[in-house]
């Protein structure tokens, strides 16, 4: 089973049971989803009616810390954690993954230095077994670690769910991708447009030196003939000739007396 069907799965069990809870009942849930090793997505949770009615209750930091995990990271966190209930190492654990993918969206080559910050790891080795084993080893991440340059390099990483405002930019984003797309398009139709002028009129232009090249031979052709019979003519004219004058001296030796 791939990591996308497992958290359809998780996620339809979720909001199925916080649809049948109120109150402090769903903190149980919260706890359970924000700590659940195949879960990283918790905007279909946060849309239960149940659970956005936790805003302004005593209950409410709850749905803010659901929050966290649908947007947040270990350093947002870490700024807020005062107003926020305490987490568990496997929440903890959950956050600093989602952390790494909020990084991967905006930058493809992650500085060591900036995710030793923001995971809060102490060295290179604590960072680069975090980044095998929970996210590589659990799929949401895939790429190459480079200690000569000291940085992951992201070859892919799993979508979070979309922070309040950002479907607009994203929706524009899409929008400007589908006109560049557009614009593209037509330059590559009237690149071929061009191709295919250029090829007729190559076509043509091989055509039209062949016809010039058989005039040519037929008009070579045609003088070599002439020129032929014209000599022809003169040899047999001059034959003519010779046999005339051999002629008339045979006749003139036959007038001789015989002594």
């Amino acid at each position: 089973m791939d990591i996308e069907q497992k958290q359809a799965e998780l996620i339809d069990s979720f909001v199925k049971q916080a649809s049948n809870l109120n109150g402090s009942a769903l903190r149980n849930i919260v706890a359970e989803a924000t700590s659940h090793p195949s879960l990283f997505a918790f905007s279909e949770i946060l849309s239960v009616p149940n659970v956005l009615e936790l805003e302004g209750t005593e209950n409410a930091v709850f749905l803010d810390l659901l929050r966290m995990f649908a947007h947040g990271t270990w350093s947002e966190y870490k700024s807020v954690a005062s107003s926020l209930p305490p987490l568990v190492p496997d929440q903890v654990l959950k956050l600093k993954q989602l952390t790494v993918l909020t990084l991967a969206e905006t930058n493809k080559v992650l500085p060591y230095d900036v995710l030793i910050q923001e995971l809060d790891v102490t060295n290179v080795r604590e960072l680069e077994d975090f980044l095998i084993n929970d996210c590589m080893y659990v799929g949401i991440v895939r790429g190459k670690l480079d200690q000569l340059r000291r940085c992951f390099e992201v070859q892919f990483a799993a979508g979070r769910d979309l922070r309040p405002g950002q479907l607009g930019s994203m929706i524009q984003t899409i929008a400007n991708w589908l006109s560049t797309s557009d614009n593209l398009l037509v330059s590559i139709q009237e690149k071929i447009k061009w191709a295919d002028n250029m090829s007729e009129m190559d076509k043509k232009h091989r055509k039209e030196v062949e016809e010039r090249v058989e005039e040519v031979k037929k008009t070579l052709s045609f003088k070599a003939d002439a020129e032929f019979r014209g000599h022809e003519e003169i040899f047999s004219e001059h034959g003519g000739v010779m046999d005339y004058e051999e002629d008339r001296s045979r006749s003139k030796r036959r007038r001789h007396p015989l002594g």
